[in-house]
């Protein structure tokens, strides 16, 4: 395949897939490397930003997609009307604020972060896939480790963790580290 090609293949697959594809499937379906991939999606992310196309290239982690410049949602939605994506409850919202954060963390952490049980939360972001079982603690009972997803990246349309608002865990953790101390 020429290179000038693979961007407009790649356009191509993510316009019908409709969902994030994952880029090594791309380089394994188009037989090409890592470095033209990259170059391809440079190219064709740049291309919608140059010309300030409805459409745009999405990075999420290891997965890329096609979607709409935000600044046409009123025209997409005043002409769909889509139905109101359901919103993550305030305790869900926290318990993911602390995987997002802490990760990877197990279910104990989390709770001691923020006061509660959170089998409900986490069990929900586990449906909704923004969470996902990473690892096992090396402790007693060995317990499972969480951390976020592709989906998550997705959901709050960020590339990567790096992006998120910086936020300082001292207190916090010097609370917990004092559990057991007096004053």
């Amino acid at each position: 395949m020429e290179q000038a090609d693979i961007p407009k293949v790649v356009e191509a697959i993510l316009f019908v897939s409709g969902e994030p594809v994952e880029v090594a499937e791309l380089e394994r379906a188009l037989e090409v490397t890592t470095l033209e991939l990259s170059a391809a999606l440079d190219e064709l992310e740049s291309g919608y930003d140059r010309e300030r196309r409805g459409l745009r290239l999405l990075r999420f982690g290891s997965h890329v997609q096609l979607g709409t410049r935000s600044e046409y949602a009123p025209y997409i939605e005043k002409l769909l009307q889509p139905v109101q994506k359901q919103t993550l409850s305030q305790a869900v919202m926290e318990t993911l604020a602390v995987i997002a954060y802490k990760q990877p963390v197990t279910r104990a952490e989390i709770e001691a972060v923020r006061g509660v049980k959170c089998d409900y939360s986490v069990q929900s972001l586990m449906n909704k896939r923004l969470i996902c079982e990473v690892g096992r603690k090396e402790t007693l009972g060995r317990p499972i480790l969480y951390g976020t997803t592709d989906e998550f990246l997705r959901h709050f349309g960020i590339s990567s963790l790096a992006e998120l608002p910086t936020v300082d865990f001292s207190a916090i953790d010097a609370a917990l580290a004092g559990d057991g101390e007096d004053g």
